[in-house]
């Protein structure tokens, strides 16, 4: 499934609420930072809230700046980006300011909800996805149909939730307001649920004025043959390590990150690393870690190309190497080719075994480009 790339865009009191009880809205953020929100949603393809923020904020949601907007234009872009809210019942009060300010709006909602919305006189195009409402539905809607390839997630705490359980938030910009709340009733940020495992990774830190920016990115690679958002982020680095291969016109140029399941970094490598020129990117990465390491068994290898199944340069292809090492989870970009090897399946000699392989080919340029010469 191809979808955005998702940011989660929140504000919290330091004992994690969202907002008070109060008739009025809480500002947790301080005037630099609303304006630092401001260029995060001009750099969007769209900007995303729930039905609840809809209804308790009445947010416009909109880039202020003058000078953001023109340049959004200047790019052939939308002055304003897509608006989009989800509602399962279509439920909305068709005077909010939401449909009537900025630019294009759309209602994604259920067929039930689509018939509401449209009974109500929404004024944004009505979208029904089916008897319910799913993420990834959503997601690949809006990629395929709008063009959409950064979503801001603007609120409330259910569709963060909803989409951090999902492993479908790419990026967390958490501003961290120095106030306390202290009324249980108040709305948080998260709600329980299942989350996906492992730690968050704290890529920046930074103060703005009295609040402080923290920027977080899942680490915890997928469970199944839905890739997470962590999946994707992984795969990003194994397509980097194939461009620092040595150049060859023999071999391919691939780069691969052992990944533990809770989201530690076991070891990576690249093709012909070290300067022996036919090693493998996987065999490299594997060979920096004992095979008694009981954290391999829930590891997942991505890999920019499929693990070879057959080798004239090793006794074991890679296919193996990753089986033998006890680990039954592949993430990789593009299937390989028969420039080398004729009719090669490194995918059904893993999957034969019992492992999983997920193939995400959205990344598939990105791992052929340092291959190029060898393809054309």
């Amino acid at each position: 499934m191809s979808r955005p790339y998702v940011l989660l865009s929140a504000a919290v009191s330091l004992d994690g609420y969202l907002d008070d009880t109060g008739p009025d809205r809480l500002l947790l953020s301080s005037p630099a930072d609303f304006d630092r929100v401001d260029g995060e949603r001009a750099r969007a393809g769209a900007i995303l809230v729930g039905a609840g923020t809809i209804r308790a904020d009445n947010p416009r949601l909109l880039v202020n700046s003058a000078e953001r907007r023109a340049a959004r234009l200047a790019a052939g872009q939308p002055e304003f980006p897509l608006k989009v809210t989800v509602s399962g019942s279509g439920e909305l009060d068709p005077a909010a300011a939401f449909w009537h300010t900025g630019g294009e709006k759309v209602l994604l909602t259920t067929d039930q909800g689509a018939e509401r919305a449209r009974a109500l006189h929404i004024a944004a195009g009505v979208v029904p996805l089916g008897p319910d409402l799913h993420w990834p539905a959503v997601l690949a809607y809006l990629h395929d149909h709008h063009g959409v390839r950064r979503l801001m997630v603007e609120g409330g705490g259910t569709v963060h939730t909803q989409l951090l359980r999902a492993g479908l938030a790419d990026e967390l910009q958490l501003v961290l307001a120095p106030l306390l709340v202290g009324d249980p009733a108040a709305p948080r940020l998260f709600g329980p649920g299942d989350y996906q495992r492992g730690r968050l990774r704290l890529v920046e830190t930074r103060q703005i004025e009295d609040v402080v920016l923290m920027r977080y990115v899942p680490t915890a690679p997928g469970t199944g043959t839905t890739p997470t958002a962590a999946d994707r982020h992984w795969l990003a680095l194994a397509c980097e390590l194939a461009a620092l291969c040595p150049p060859s016109t023999t071999a391919f140029s691939v780069g691969a990150v052992v990944v533990a399941a809770d989201g530690t970094e076991l070891a990576r490598g690249h093709s012909r690393e070290g300067n022996d020129p036919v090693a493998h990117a996987e065999e490299a990465a594997l060979a920096k870690l004992s095979q008694a390491d009981p954290r391999l068994a829930g590891a997942t290898v991505y890999s920019s190309l499929e693990p070879c199944a057959r080798r004239a340069s090793r006794p074991a292809p890679c296919a193996r190497l990753i089986l033998d090492a006890g680990v039954r989870r592949v993430v990789t970009a593009w299937r390989e080719p028969d420039t080398f090897v004729t009719g090669a399946d490194g995918s059904g000699v893993l999957a034969a075994q019992g492992a999983q392989v997920v193939v995400l080919p959205e990344y598939e340029a990105r791992a052929k480009e340092p291959n190029r010469h060898l393809l054309s």
